[in-house]
């Protein structure tokens, strides 16, 4: 018969550290049938497996290989299982396991480093799939949802900037521009570009010169704003979102801009007052679940005014 299964049962036991009246007590069978599994005269219920498996910190599949060890807690074996297939199926289960541990306070250093590494390898898989499936999008090109083409670059831009490649972004979108792109949305993605890059400078010198290229397009006074209060020109900034409104009174983005900047100045009151404008167009048109979020806000910003 066999033996790579008995064997592993004793194996795993001794590197635990627990006797067979232990696992006995722990199973809630008896030292006897504990032994008896060891030594290959009987097996335990199919049923019983996952117990045990979780006493030795192994999984099931565990049982059958003779080079299988047990690990210190379950959450390393399932680390352990995803760090050699990197599938994120395998990432959940490992990913619960280390939050049981950190709940109930007895997480090692050892452990830390080995979530910290879960992690890395996540991040790695997702910042992958994000970009292959942005690029799936702007291969698709702008006549199949223009909105949507132009809100993929930019937060492909955005995410670039985030892992250190916000230079790509910045020379790609510059070499269209310099091929003689009259599409405004290319210069707003530049000046997207510089800003995702902390270049704010940059942002607000080719703001100038789009504006003057493009007078009537709104998107671009917004970024034009936004640029300028990063600067501190605030008077520029506010007649920049303004401006935006004038040109298209229903653009959210302007009127956001507005909000945060009149509650970083103590402005609470207006900042209520835009808050109040928005949500009741939002509800108008049907978006209650935006709206909902958006009242939470309004509320903080209330409670700073009767304070």
């Amino acid at each position: 018969m066999d033996t790579v299964f008995s064997n592993n049962l004793k194996k795993f036991r001794q590197q635990k550290n627990l006797t067979q009246e232990q696992v006995a007590e722990i199973l809630s069978v008896s030292a006897h049938t504990v032994s008896r599994w060891e030594c290959n005269t009987t097996l335990p219920d199919v049923t019983m497996l996952p117990k045990i498996a979780k006493l030795y910190c192994v999984t099931t599949d565990d049982f059958f290989k003779e080079t299988s060890i047990a690990y210190e807690n379950y959450a390393q074996r399932l680390a352990a299982i995803y760090e050699s297939t990197r599938e994120p199926e395998d990432f959940i289960p490992a990913d619960l396991e280390f939050k049981k541990i950190i709940k109930k306070g007895n997480i090692s250093t050892d452990d830390l480093r080995l979530y910290g590494i879960l992690h890395h390898y996540m991040m790695q898989y997702c910042i992958d799939k994000a970009i292959d499936l942005f690029d799936k999008v702007i291969e698709r090109g702008k006549d199949i949802n223009e909105d949507i083409f132009w809100r993929t670059k930019h937060q492909k831009m955005l995410l670039y900037s985030q892992i250190g490649k916000g230079q790509e972004s910045i020379n790609s979108t510059l070499k269209i521009i310099n091929e003689g792109s009259k599409d405004p949305e290319d210069w707003i993605c530049l000046i997207a570009a510089y800003r995702y890059s902390g270049e704010e400078e940059k942002a607000y010198e080719w703001f100038l010169k789009a504006v003057s290229k493009f007078p009537n397009k709104a998107a671009l006074y917004i970024y034009g704003g936004d640029t300028c209060k990063k600067l501190g020109r605030y008077d520029e900034a506010l007649s920049y979102w303004n401006r935006a409104l004038e040109i298209d009174n229903t653009f959210h983005a302007a009127k956001y801009s507005k909000i945060f900047y009149y509650e970083e100045i103590g402005e609470y009151e207006t900042a209520y007052k835009i808050w109040c404008e928005i949500i009741e167009e939002l509800k108008r048109n049907g978006y209650d679940i935006e709206a909902a979020a958006d009242e939470k806000l309004a509320q903080a910003c209330l409670e700073k005014i009767n304070k």
